[in-house]
């Protein structure tokens, strides 16, 4: 199925926002690596809500048909990554997002405002 990219992460973005997700960032790793052309990072305040925001997203990508390629720390729930190809999204909750500090690691990535996808 073909599927307008720019759309699907405005679709993501917001189920994450619609969880309840906070410290919301979007890097532009399209020209620094070939994992993905963005990497969503955002936030969660407990175990049970970083599980609940990536179900919140699972279930609204499913609606068009988008499911992730890989789903992982969804039992855990501290750190849960769900690919779906251009796009790698990171639910942390805050005391891990803190630790790993991706942002910093991709530094030089480019971030988008929510209004350039929206």
């Amino acid at each position: 199925m073909a599927y307008n990219k720019n759309e699907v992460l405005k679709t993501l973005v917001e189920a994450c926002l619609d969880g309840k997700g906070f410290d919301l960032s979007i890097l532009e790793v399209k020209d620094l690596t070939i994992l993905a052309d963005y990497f969503v990072i955002v936030s969660g305040r407990s175990h049970l809500h970083v599980r609940s925001i990536a179900e919140n997203v699972i279930t609204e990508l499913e609606t068009y048909g988008i499911t992730p390629l890989r789903k992982e720390g969804l039992r855990e729930g501290t750190w849960v990554v769900l690919d779906y190809g251009f796009i790698i999204l990171h639910i942390f909750r805050e005391q891990e997002r803190e630790y790993y500090n991706l942002e910093s690691l991709w530094g030089h990535a480019p971030r988008l405002s929510l209004s350039q996808i929206k």
